[in-house]
């Protein structure tokens, strides 16, 4: 024929095209019929509409701008292969557009936080993504090597320590969004390389930080999805309001009826009633098919409490929870509360069985500070320090206010906003398997 109809895809959209020998003449005629699906092609023309009513290009002139030599997924109907379209994201965004809405979403929620934070006076920096000692987390991490100062870095597992510094240099409000590094597993939750929002406000504490919480998670839930409520999978997240337990409570309420009798909270307060709860729960989880609480060498109290809250209490909270007053055995940077040493000003958000955030007032004190450090190093493991943080104990001794903390992960939460089930689905490139099954040091000596 003498005229033909294609579509332009670009940005998201798409427009068909109409194209007339008689108007492009013969070269750009023969152009046309050469083009394959993914070719890259400019048109010059106007605006019109068909018989159809949809709106097209009449083309008075076309240009060839670069070729596609391989043939895109399916002709356009869609790339349905999970492990295909995280390793090539570029055919994925090309022949899906909900993932590619889903990026588009995830850097609404990272701008929206951006003027949430601005907007109280925050300011936005940088710290060190190399740091020669781990710290801020409990986490193995990634070790690198830097061949002039010849040492060993590592990359960051949080920057917690460093934006503390910044607190105690008069950095009132600081907040930071970048990436972290974490050598563990990979999971439907789990990604090494990660993207966190961390945030430090001077003169504020824990609660001051939940009640904003609530505030934060209701605007976001709103202005990006239109509604505080919001579709996850089979169920429909509340954000109007979060319900708020201690975790001594939320083993208490989860505690699984044929247990036996649930722990109180002075049980569980009490010298061994951790462990005690956690062996009787282990013993119906056996009968039960239930998760077991395993622990990994000899456990004091407060990490009982919390290895029992992670096994059987954590997948419960699928409405939006703030989880608060956490065992000071588990939180070696939390201040603790001056009416109860064994717990401290602490608090995680769970959304759907995820820890979404997890924030807390900050330890001051640079004498206890230290004990926690050295406690967690005699403790060993793989997460633990293996060296003490001299640098940040000196800052320390110079004296922070009264401040609170939180972190908060980018890509569980865009999860949740874009009702989607692995983080890989929200991470551009998720690290992956090399292709061939074998690792780049197996396929160098190769």
């Amino acid at each position: 024929g003498k005229a033909g109809f294609a579509h332009l895809q670009g940005a998201g959209k798409r427009i068909q095209i109409y194209v007339k020998k008689d108007v492009v003449g013969e070269p750009g005629f023969q152009l046309f019929h050469l083009l394959d699906l993914g070719d890259s092609i400019g048109v010059e023309g106007h605006l019109f509409r068909t018989k159809t009513n949809e709106l097209s290009i009449w083309v008075e002139k076309i240009f060839f701008l670069s070729k596609a030599l391989l043939p895109l997924p399916e002709k356009w109907h869609g790339l349905s292969d999970v492990e295909v379209r995280y390793r090539q994201r570029y055919l994925d965004l090309i022949a899906n557009e909900e993932s590619r809405q889903v990026f588009v979403t995830r850097a609404r929620i990272i701008q929206e936080l951006r003027r949430f934070f601005d907007a109280r006076g925050y300011i936005e920096v940088e710290t060190p993504m190399m740091h020669p000692i781990p710290g801020g987390a409990a986490a193995r991490p990634f070790i690198t090597h830097h061949n002039t100062l010849d040492i060993d870095l590592y990359l960051r597992i949080a920057p917690e320590l460093y934006l503390k510094r910044l607190t105690v240099g008069g950095f009132d409000r600081v907040y930071e969004i970048n990436r972290n590094f974490r050598n563990e597993g990979i999971s439907t939750q789990h990604n090494p390389e990660f993207t966190m929002l961390e945030f430090y406000e001077a003169y504020s504490n824990y609660r001051d930080l939940m009640d904003m919480n609530e505030q934060m998670f209701r605007l976001l839930a709103n202005n990006i999805t239109g509604s505080t409520t919001v579709k996850y999978g089979d169920a429909e997240l509340d954000f109007s309001k979060m319900q708020r337990l201690s975790m001594r409570e939320a083993i208490g309420k989860y505690w699984p009826a044929g247990a036996g009798e649930a722990p109180t909270r002075e049980k569980l307060a009490a010298p061994g009633g951790a462990q005690e709860a956690t062996n009787r729960y282990n013993l119906w989880a056996k009968g039960a098919g239930a998760p077991y609480a395993a622990a990994k060498g000899p456990l004091q109290d407060g990490q009982w409490t919390g290895l029992l809250f992670e096994t059987m209490a954590e997948d419960q909270l699928v409405q939006p929870t703030i989880l608060y007053d956490f065992p000071t055995d588990i939180s070696p940077l939390s201040k603790q509360k001056p009416e109860d040493p064994s717990l401290t000003e602490r608090f995680e958000i769970y959304v759907a069985g995820m820890e979404v955030a997890n924030g807390f007032s900050e330890l001051n004190d640079p004498a206890e500070q230290e004990r926690r450090f050295l406690r967690q190093i005699a403790q060993g493991g793989d997460e633990a320090p293996k060296q003490l943080d001299a640098d940040y104990i000196r800052a320390l001794c110079h004296g922070m206010p009264p401040t609170a903390g939180e972190g908060i992960g980018i890509d569980r939460l865009t999860m949740l906003l874009t009702d989607s089930p692995s983080i890989r689905d929200v991470i551009f490139f998720p690290l992956l398997r090399p292709e061939s099954g074998e690792s780049s040091s197996e396929a160098h000596r190769a």
